[in-house]
């Protein structure tokens, strides 16, 4: 990089996450900040698909993520806000804390982020901010003026009422947190969106948390080096060059990089080649949203429906599925048709799934996901996704060998010796004594060795096996002498 040394540190604007419940109003607020707060007024563009902007008020800049409709949003909701600085925790007045309310805030506290609340649909009839404010402290958050120290201000997203006092206690936040960074050196950040585009290539939008990219800079994302070939803003307006906080669309990409991964950019060639070497030795891939939590291993998923009641129906059905050391990881949920967006979000991660209850694939998502083999499965039968999904489930579940008794007998006698065979007398106490088994071989109730029934007799006559309450003549080949007194023990080798 330019400088990895931190000096000439200078004020940073804030990135700002919005989460919440499902219809508290994530998406009114953003479209009403957007629309008053942008000062370009060629921000027709900005309706389009874009997966951040910047906004200012009181001559500051502001970011936000754009995550109603971005599809990192639902997996930073369920992993946390990692690459917001500050989270509006938006909940409406008419219905208080609710589930992914809930939710949100545990990845709030998890990771440690500021947060403000934002109660918003004051303006409705049944809206009753005080009751919120009780259901929110009983969920643990103590607002201002109700007994705690967390920002709150009373909204509504639709009339714009105290949205300016949110956006004043936002920047109140950003100054407390005493956010920097260095331009001078080269930048680092995240990918919020990519896309494969025939005219443009591939391109993609990122979030620079610190440092300056420039329109000639090399940028690498896990193993990949890329030379920047077009840099814009987020209003897809050409710049040369872009600093920390500021959301970027970056052409010239020579793979598609995931969705949530680090970005470093370099002004020399061989130092991004080298940083993407040392990337390839540990075959990394640097992706904020981690999907193994535990010591089980997670199944990603990404999870469609046709609408919010069979979604909530199909989430209620996947819940039941349980498989021994193996987790869902439901990396986004949403209503509509599965999209190529969807793919590539997932598409980092092996084992990848998509499931769509009573919904349809778009024709490019069928394409990139049949060339990333991220496997997709739709139905309008809720039972048969969960089965899909519960088979691959085991399919990836961790294999665990044992060793599982079936017979057990004392040796009685010892007859001859050849080698590592012996032939030996015994008595069968326990399930089967079977030719060609494995068998320990125990003294004093102590594991001294291993071996295997070569042949076996009973009453002189061969057979294959021994039950129990008989006794035999076997060879057992093993470099161990048995004694009288030994006991075997039979056993299979069981894979779990």
């Amino acid at each position: 990089m330019v400088n990895t040394k931190e000096q000439n540190l200078i004020e940073r604007p804030p990135v700002i996450a919005v989460m919440g419940h499902i219809d508290h109003g994530k998406s009114k607020l953003l479209d009403y900040i957007r629309k008053t707060n942008i000062v370009d007024r060629e921000a027709g563009g900005i309706t389009q698909h874009t997966s951040a902007y910047e906004v200012v008020h009181n001559n500051k800049k502001i970011t936000f993520i754009d995550t109603p409709g971005h599809a990192a949003f639902e997996t930073m909701r369920q992993r946390g806000a990692m690459i917001a600085d500050i989270a509006i925790l938006i909940v409406s007045a008419e219905e208080g804390v609710k589930a992914q309310t809930i939710e949100a805030l545990n990845s709030i506290k998890e990771h440690d982020t500021p947060f403000v609340v934002a109660i918003n649909k004051i303006d409705k009839p049944q809206a009753d901010p005080d009751k919120t404010k009780q259901s929110l402290a009983e969920n643990g958050v103590f607002v201002e003026g109700y007994g705690g120290s967390v920002p709150c201000a009373l909204i509504s997203a639709v009339e714009g009422t105290g949205v300016n006092e949110l956006l004043d206690l936002l920047l109140l936040v950003s100054e407390m947190e005493e956010l920097r960074g260095s331009p001078q050196k080269g930048a680092e950040g995240f990918v919020l969106e990519s896309h494969l585009d025939p005219k443009s290539g591939t391109t993609a939008t990122v979030i620079i948390k610190d440092g300056t990219l420039k329109v000639t800079d090399f940028i690498v994302v896990g193993r990949e080096a890329s030379k920047i070939k077009r840099l814009a803003n987020f209003l897809d307006h050409p710049v040369k060059e872009l600093t920390f906080s500021a959301p970027a669309k970056i052409f010239g990409f020579t793979t598609l990089p995931a969705v949530g991964s680090s970005f470093h950019s370099f002004v020399d060639k061989k130092e991004a080649e080298q940083f993407a070497s040392e990337c390839e030795k540990e075959n990394c891939r640097k992706v904020v949203f981690s999907l193994k939590q535990t010591d089980e291993v997670g199944l990603p998923v990404i999870i469609k429906a046709d609408v919010a009641g069979t979604l909530e129906a199909l989430e209620k059905e996947l819940a039941k599925i349980k498989v021994d050391k193996v987790v869902l990881d439901i990396y986004e949920q949403g209503v509509g048709t599965i999209t190529e967006n969807d793919i590539k979000l997932i598409s980092a991660f092996p084992h990848a799934k998509i499931i769509g209850f009573k919904t349809k694939i778009d024709n490019n998502a069928q394409s990139l996901a049949e060339k990333t083999g991220v496997a997709i499965k739709t139905s309008d039968i809720i039972y048969k996704l969960s089965e899909w999904l519960e088979e691959e489930m085991k399919a990836i579940a961790p294999k665990v060998t044992i060793e599982q008794t079936v017979g057990k007998a004392k040796i009685l006698k010892t007859f001859s010796r050849t080698k590592d065979k012996q032939v030996v007398g015994g008595q069968a106490s326990e399930g089967v004594i079977a030719r060609g088994r494995k068998v320990r071989i125990l003294r004093r109730d102590v594991e001294v060795g291993h071996g295997e029934i070569a042949d076996l007799q009973m009453q002189k006559i061969k057979t294959s096996e021994v039950p129990a309450g008989n006794q035999f003549g076997a060879e057992i080949s093993s470099k161990i002498e048995i004694a009288p007194g030994d006991v075997i023990e039979v056993f299979d080798l069981v894979t779990k």
